[in-house]
């Protein structure tokens, strides 16, 4: 039997692939950096390939590398990987995610205290010749409030340091309850609000649409003037150009970050030459024990690749037997389209997740469709690096209880039917669907209220009180708006009792929008949804 030829094109610490290169059964070549030419003459015969940030794997890359089945990225983001490539090939994507957590929480603290302290410009002033001692005043972190945006695996090994410091720690995560946060001693609070209270915020949330630009103009407005701003996780958490105006006028006394929107941080960016900045190139997973581990994480997966034939910590694969994937057909997209919907309709932090099967679900379709579901639910806050392998994992490092139940019995009118659940610090929020016919899935339950929504596309979902000239105001305000309305559909419990409905829209409706609709009478909540 021909030999795994694993191709590693980033410098991945030799000691922790030492797994794969002692195999008989697999042959490790290094290529670091390869010029096009050398790298397409390598890849040919390439089984798995092995990279960290820099090399860009592209669709182009993978058409030519015919045999390539894995591919590996030693960290946790894979920007640089064309999943949907990979996956339209059928090529497993797995990366290391916990295996730099230690490493990226120390960075946090490390910059942390360099801000608060002075400390790169002290260094530089006394390797300058200078001897500057009452130049250099600083400030300490005891005492100080800490803000902590995100409590997931990071988020939370640095609330366990900062607390050594004696800083108070306030917290936001959508996904994270009150009484879990107080378990770690963080006190939860809105986002704006934590910007408010805090001295110094730590980022350690996934990009996507819901983060991207989190730290705008008008959240820095907000901000308890003085404030100073850490960020190891995504750059575009941050808008730049807004930092650096808060940065000039002193709003934000200082900024520490290790991450930006382009990387190598480009020479005109508006934070490089500010005095009260702090810049590192991306070193959150710099220290040897983090390269060690990430390296050691990954040599596993292959071997395991290669004895076993599953990579079971992919990104992109579900794992599920193909056969009973294609029985299900529309249901999976379904299910996790559901949870999509679901996760954007929230108002509290979550607890728990569940998945009731009305109807004639066997054993077997049930579980691939619950991970669907739950994979859906986590993506919106999390990022699209949660996979069906993943969710689970996720959702427990969350503190999610994860449930299941069956009901042969079903009163909709349909055979089938797929209930989610979150619960929450509000209260259960549900939602309910089926696959009526061929192409025709639907949502046909928001809560206890009857409805019929195809979902997809972008939606605005307003919870309201069923009176006369509500539609009417939602309708008007939007069209002034400039939002096209393409579909609208209502459910009601009685007639002048509680209602909701569903607005399908060609057009983006800003945050103002959706605050002028929360704010008309007669409307209880207001969500943004897309599919």
């Amino acid at each position: 039997m021909a030999k795994l030829k694993v191709l590693v094109t980033d410098k991945i610490d030799p000691a922790g692939l030492k797994p794969i290169e002692a195999h008989p059964g697999i042959e490790l070549v290094y290529l670091i950096a390869p010029r096009p030419a050398a790298l397409e003459k390598a890849l040919a015969g390439a089984g798995a390939w092995l990279v960290r940030s820099e090399t860009k794997i592209t669709a182009a890359w993978i058409a030519k590398a015919p045999d390539l089945r894995l591919i590996g990225r030693a960290g946790v983001g894979v920007d640089n990987i064309d999943l949907a490539a990979a996956t339209r090939r059928g090529i497993a994507v797995v990366n290391a995610p916990a295996a730099n957590t230690l490493a990226a929480a120390e960075h946090a603290l490390a910059l942390m205290l360099a801000l608060a302290r002075r400390i790169p410009d002290a260094d530089a002033s006394t390797r300058g010749g200078k001897w500057e001692r009452g130049k250099f005043i600083g400030v300490e972190l005891f005492g100080k409030t800490l803000g902590i945006v995100g409590l997931g695996r990071i988020g939370r090994e640095v609330a366990k340091r900062a607390q050594a410091f004696g800083m108070k720690l306030v917290g936001f995560d959508p996904f994270i309850t009150a009484a879990q946060a107080r378990e770690m001693g963080v006190e939860p609070l809105p986002f704006l609000e934590l910007l408010a209270a805090s001295d110094f915020v730590t980022l350690h949330v996934p990009g996507g649409d819901k983060t991207n630009g989190m730290i705008s103009a008008s959240a820095l407005a907000k901000s308890k003037p003085g404030m100073r701003i850490i960020n190891c996780a995504r750059g575009e958490l941050i808008d730049d150009a807004a930092l650096a105006d808060a940065l000039k006028s002193g709003r934000v006394a200082g900024a520490a970050l290790d991450v930006f929107h382009a990387e190598p941080l480009p020479p005109d960016s508006p934070l490089r030459g500010l005095p009260n900045v702090l810049l590192t190139p991306h070193l959150g997973a710099s220290t040897a024990e983090a390269q060690s581990r990430v390296a050691t994480e990954l040599a596993q997966a292959v071997v395991d690749f290669h004895d076993k034939g599953i990579a079971p910590n992919a990104l992109n694969m579900p794992g599920f037997d193909a056969a009973t994937l294609a029985a299900l057909g529309e249901w999976v997209p379904l299910a996790e389209a559901m949870g999509r919907f679901l996760a954007q309709t929230l108002e509290g932090g979550v607890s728990g997740f569940a998945c009731e099967f009305g109807g004639e679900f066997t054993g077997r379709e049930r579980r691939p469709l619950a991970v669907s579901a739950l994979k859906g639910f986590l993506t919106p806050i999390m990022g699209p690096g949660v996979s069906w392998i993943s969710a689970p994992a996720v959702a427990a490092d969350r503190g999610i209880k994860v449930g299941e139940t069956s009901d042969p019995h079903v009163s909709e009118g349909v055979r089938r039917m797929l209930t989610l659940t979150a619960s929450t610090d509000q209260g259960p929020v549900s939602v309910s669907g089926a696959v009526l016919a061929p192409g025709e899935p639907r949502i046909l339950k928001l809560g206890g209220l009857r409805i019929d929504v195809r979902p997809q596309g972008k939606m605005i979902v307003i919870a309201n009180t069923d009176a006369p000239g509500v539609i009417g105001r939602v309708g008007t305000l939007l069209g002034k708006a400039g939002v096209n309305i393409a579909d609208m559909r209502v459910g009601r419990r009685s007639a002048h009792g509680e209602a909701v409905m569903v607005l399908n829209v060609d057009d983006d409706a800003p945050p103002p929008v959706r605050a002028q609709l929360s704010r008309l009478d007669g409307i209880r909540r207001v969500h943004w949804v897309e599919l």
